[in-house]
C-alpha cells in the first residue's frame, strides 16, 4: 500500500478509527514570490537561478530588505521554507562587497552546525569565490582551528563552543572580531527557559568583547511560529528587532491526525499506552516501505520504541526494512551513518528525541509520529515538518498520554491550528546563570567599576568575588586572579553546574554518558536502569562525591520509575494582590479573609525515596525498592495563591474534601501551565497545602523546577483567570466520574468527590478573579 492508502485504512479498521478524535487536511499552498532586490551581487542572483530558484519567497525578499537596512531581524516561518536564504544571501553579499567582513552563525546544536555547512559550501563552490567557511566545534582539529581563526569568514558555531573555546580565547581571534558584521542564532524558539537564559548571557559577553574590539555587529535570527518570537529574540540581544513572518513557501498537501488511544479503564481515565500505540501505528507505515519517523518525549521512551520496532523488524532486514535510534547520548560517528542513511532511504524507520526536530538534512519523510505531546506547539509544527519537506502528501500524528495536558489538546485541537497561546520565556538576570557568566567575562577581559554587564552595574557581584579571592581589585578594574577556568565550570543546558558521568563496568569503565546533578537520584539511583542505544544497564554503585555513576549490561525485561517527596520554604515574596471581593451588603471584607496572589523565592528539600519496576509491553508494576540518597536543595521562584484561613467553613467543605479539591487543582495546574510557558512539563511542578505554616490559610503553588528560576512564577502571575479557566474547561470535559490521571487526579489521590470539589476550588478562584478583572 501506498502512504494515501494506509491513511485511509486508519479511517476504517475498527482498532483504529475510534481513537481519530481530529483529522485535519492542510491543503497544498502556492509559492509567492519576488525579484531579487537590486543590491545582492549578481554571482549570487546567477547561482541561485542555477539551482532552479530564480526567484525569492515573499519573506526571503522582505527579510534581505530588512538586513540591508540595518536591521535586527527575526524571520518566523515554517519549517523548510528557505529560512537560511534569508541569512545565507546577505552574508555572501556583504562578503563579496568587503573581503575583509566577517560573519558568525549560531545553531543549537553541533549536527545542524556541520549539516548547515555543508550547504553553505555548495553555494560558495558555484560562486568561485574564495570565502573561507568553516565549522568550529568540539570536533574540529587542532591542526585546523589556527587556520579557522585566521580564514574564516564565516564561522559556524553551537552556543558550548561560543561560550567554551571561544570567547575565553579571543586574543587569537581579533580578526572576526574586529571585523564582525553579522551574528546569526537559528532556531530561536529552542533559547527558552534555562537554554536561552543562559544564550542572553552569553550574548552579553559576545557583545562586550565585539565592543572592545570596536564592532558593532548585526543580529539575524530565525524562529519557529510562537506566540512572542520578536520578545524572545528582543531579550535574547537586547535591542530591537523587527519581525518577518509573511511566509510565501509552498507546500504540498499534509493530513494531520490527533490520536487519541482507547480507554481501558474508564474509572481511573487510562489508556493504551501511547508507546505501544505509537509502535504499532510507525510499523503499519514501515512494514510498506513508508519512510517514518517516530519521535519520542525522552530519551527512555526513545530507547523503549527503538526496542519495540527493532523485535517487531529484526527478521525483515532482509526486505529492506532497517530500523534505527537517534538522540544526543549517541556518538557523533553514529549519529552522522544515521543521518546519511535516512537520507538516502536505507534507513526505513528511525526513532528520535527532538534531536531530529531542527533543520538537520535527512531527506524528506512521509510520516511523523510523536509519541505524546513534544512540551510545545512549536515543537509540534517542527516534528511534524519533518515529514513532507518537499511537495506531495505527507502525514502527521500526534498520540496522546493519558497525561492532561495532551488530554486538554486533544479536545481543543483549536491551539494546533489557530494561534499559539505559547510563549518562549527567560530570566537573562537569574542570580545563579548570571553570576556564572560574570565570572566568565572577567577572566575574558578585566571588569571595570561601575562596568555594566548586562541593565545593572555589576559592582557589587565583583566585591564578592574580590572576597572569594576570585578576582583582585586594581585600581579602577577588577582582574581574573583564580586558576579555576570559569567556562568549564558552567553548561549551558543546565543552571546546575555539575554533571554526573555513567561509566561502564562491563566495558572497562568506558564512558556512555552523562546526566545532570538534578535528574541524579531519579535516573542514577542504585538498581535504576539506564538505557542507551535500546541496550540496558544497571546502575551498580553512584559515587556521590566523585559524581560518577558505574553500571554493568544487563538483561533485563523492564525500566525504573523513582518517585521523590519535596518539602517548600517561604523566602521572600517579591509581589502579591489582593483578590477584593464585596460581600452581599457591597462592603469590602477584611483583609485577612481576602485571597492573595503572589510570586517570590522559595526554597525546596527534595529526596528520592523509591523506586519501581516497570515491565517493558505491559508497563505493569514488578517490584519496587527504596532509595537512600542525600537530599538535594534548591532555591527557585513561585506563584501561589493563598486562600483566606476560615476557606474552608466559608466554603462549606471538609478538610479532607478542600486537600482533595486543593490537590486535584495542584495537579491541572501542572499539566496545563506549560502550554502558555512554552517549556518542559518537568520544569514547573505544583504543590498544595491545606494549612500552609508560612500564610495560615489553604494555598497553592506552582513553581520553577529550575534553580533559581527563570520568570515561568512571574508569568503565571499575570495570566491567573486564563490558567484557571483552561483548568476548568479541562476538568468537566473529561469524560470520568469523580477524576483519573487524566484530569485532576485518580479517586485514590483526591479520596471521596475528588473531582466534583476540583471544580468548586476552581470556581471559587474564577469567581474572584472576574470580580476583580470586571
Amino acid at each position: 500500500m501506498n502512504l494515501v492508502q494506509v491513511l485511509e485504512s486508519l479511517k476504517t479498521d475498527p482498532e483504529t478509527r475510534d481513537a481519530i478524535v481530529h483529522w485535519e487536511t492542510i491543503p497544498p499552498r502556492a509559492p509567492i514570490t519576488r525579484p531579487f532586490p537590486g543590491h545582492v551581487d549578481k554571482r549570487i542572483v546567477d547561482v541561485m537561478a542555477s539551482r532552479g530558484i530564480p526567484n525569492l519567497y515573499s519573506h526571503q525578499h522582505d527579510a534581505i530588505e530588512a538586513i540591508e537596512a540595518g536591521k535586527n531581524v527575526v524571520v518566523v516561518t515554517p519549517t523548510a521554507s528557505g529560512k537560511t536564504l534569508c541569512y545565507n544571501i546577505p552574508v555572501l553579499s556583504q562578503i563579496m562587497k568587503e573581503p575583509e567582513s566577517r560573519a558568525l552563525y549560531l545553531f543549537p546544536t553541533k549536527a545542524l552546525s556541520a549539516d548547515q555547512v555543508n550547504e553553505l559550501h555548495g553555494v560558495i563552490t558555484d560562486t568561485k569565490v574564495d570565502i573561507g567557511t568553516f565549522t568550529y566545534d568540539g570536533d574540529t582539529p587542532q591542526d585546523a582551528r589556527r587556520a579557522i581563526r585566521s580564514a574564516g569568514h564565516i564561522v559556524v558555531t553551537n552556543p558550548d563552543m561560543l561560550h567554551a573555546g571561544i570567547l575565553p580565547h579571543h586574543t587569537k581571534w581579533i580578526k572576526l572580531f574586529e571585523n564582525l558584521k553579522y551574528i546569526v542564532i537559528d532556531e530561536v524558539h529552542q533559547y527558552r527557559g534555562i537554554f536561552g537564559s543562559h544564550l542572553a548571557n552569553l550574548l552579553r559577553r559576545l557583545k562586550r568583547i565585539c565592543h572592545f574590539y570596536g564592532s558593532d555587529p548585526q543580529f539575524i535570527c530565525c524562529s519557529a511560529t510562537i506566540a512572542n518570537p520578536d520578545e524572545l529574540a528582543s531579550k535574547l540581544i537586547e535591542a530591537p528587532v523587527v519581525k518577518i513572518d509573511n511566509n510565501g513557501a509552498p507546500s504540498g498537501e499534509k493530513h494531520f491526525v490527533l490520536y487519541n488511544p482507547p480507554v481501558i479503564n474508564r474509572e481511573l481515565g487510562i489508556r493504551k499506552s501511547s508507546i505501544n500505540e505509537a509502535e504499532r501505528l510507525a510499523s503499519r507505515f514501515i512494514s510498506q516501505g513508508i519512510q517514518t519517523i517516530v519521535f519520542g518525549r525522552y530519551r527512555m521512551q526513545v530507547e523503549i520504541i527503538l526496542k519495540y520496532l527493532k523485535d517487531r523488524f529484526k527478521n525483515k532486514e532482509s526486505r529492506g526494512i532497517k530500523i534505527a535510534g537517534y538522540r544526543g547520548g549517541y556518538l557523533p560517528n553514529e549519529r552522522r551513518a544515521i543521518e546519511h542513511g535516512v537520507r538516502t532511504g536505507e534507513i526505513t524507520g528511525v526513532v528520535s528525541t527532538n534531536a531530529l526536530e531542527l533543520g538537520i538534512d535527512i531527506g524528506s519523510l512521509d510520516v511523523s509520529i510523536m509519541c505524546g505531546f513534544p512540551g510545545s506547539i512549536a515543537s509540534v509544527w517542527q516534528q511534524a515538518g519533518r515529514a513532507g519537506r518537499k511537495s506531495g502528501v505527507s502525514a502527521a500524528i500526534m498520540v496522546a498520554t493519558s497525561s492532561p495536558l495532551p488530554q486538554f489538546l486533544m479536545s481543543h485541537p483549536q491551539y494546533f491550528f489557530k494561534r499559539s497561546p505559547e510563549e518562549g520565556i527567560i530570566d537573562p538576570d537569574n542570580l545563579i546563570i548570571r553570576s556564572s557568566h560574570i565570572k566568565c567575562a572577567a577572566f575574558e577581559l578585566p571588569v571595570w567599576m561601575g562596568e555594566k554587564i548586562g541593565p545593572e552595574p555589576v559592582d557589587d557581584m565583583m566585591e564578592y568575588f574580590e572576597e572569594k579571592r576570585i578576582v583582585r581589585k586594581t585600581g579602577d578594574k577588577y582582574y581574573w586572579s583564580s586558576d579555576i577556568y570559569p567556562a568549564n565550570e558552567v553548561s549551558l543546558r543546565s543552571a546546575s553546574p555539575e554533571n554526573f558521568v555513567i561509566l561502564n563496568r562491563s566495558d572497562n569503565d568506558r564512558v556512555i554518558g552523562e546526566v545532570d546533578y538534578f535528574a541524579t537520584p531519579e535516573m542514577l539511583h542504585p538498581e535504576a536502569i539506564y538505557m542507551h542505544g535500546a541496550d540496558t544497564f544497571q546502575v551498580k554503585k553512584l559515587d556521590w562525591e566523585g559524581r560518577r555513576a558505574y553500571v554493568e549490561d544487563a538483561k533485563v525485561d523492564y525500566y525504573t520509575d523513582a518517585e521523590s517527596k519535596t518539602d517548600l520554604k517561604m523566602l521572600e515574596a517579591d509581589e502579591e494582590k489582593e483578590l477584593v471581593s464585596a460581600t452581599e451588603d457591597g462592603v469590602a471584607p477584611e483583609v485577612d479573609t481576602m485571597p492573595v496572589i503572589g510570586h517570590g523565592d522559595i526554597a525546596l528539600t527534595r529526596v528520592v525515596v523509591l523506586f519501581k519496576k516497570v515491565k517493558f509491553h505491559t508497563h505493569e508494576n514488578v517490584g519496587s525498592g527504596p532509595v537512600s540518597l542525600p537530599e538535594q536543595e534548591m532555591h527557585t521562584t513561585a506563584f501561589w495563591y493563598r486562600f483566606p484561613p476560615d476557606f474552608a467553613i466559608t466554603a462549606n467543605l471538609t478538610e479532607s474534601n478542600l486537600g482533595g479539591g486543593l490537590r486535584g487543582v495542584a495537579n491541572l495546574l501542572q499539566k496545563i501551565a506549560p502550554l502558555w510557558l512554552m517549556c518542559d512539563p518537568r520544569d514547573v511542578r505544583a504543590l498544595s497545602r491545606v494549612r500552609d505554616p508560612f500564610h495560615g490559610g489553604p494555598t497553592l503553588y506552582i513553581y520553577d523546577n529550575i534553580p533559581g528560576g527563570v520568570g515561568f512564577a512571574r508569568k503565571l502571575f499575570g495570566m491567573v483567570p486564563d490558567l484557571f479557566q483552561a483548568c476548568k474547561a479541562h476538568l468537566t470535559g473529561c469524560g470520568c466520574d469523580e477524576g483519573c490521571p487524566s484530569c485532576a487526579g485518580p479517586p485514590l489521590e483526591l479520596g471521596d468527590y475528588g473531582k466534583s470539589m476540583t471544580l468548586k476550588v476552581i470556581n471559587l478562584i474564577l469567581n474572584n478573579c472576574q470580580e476583580n478583572i470586571s
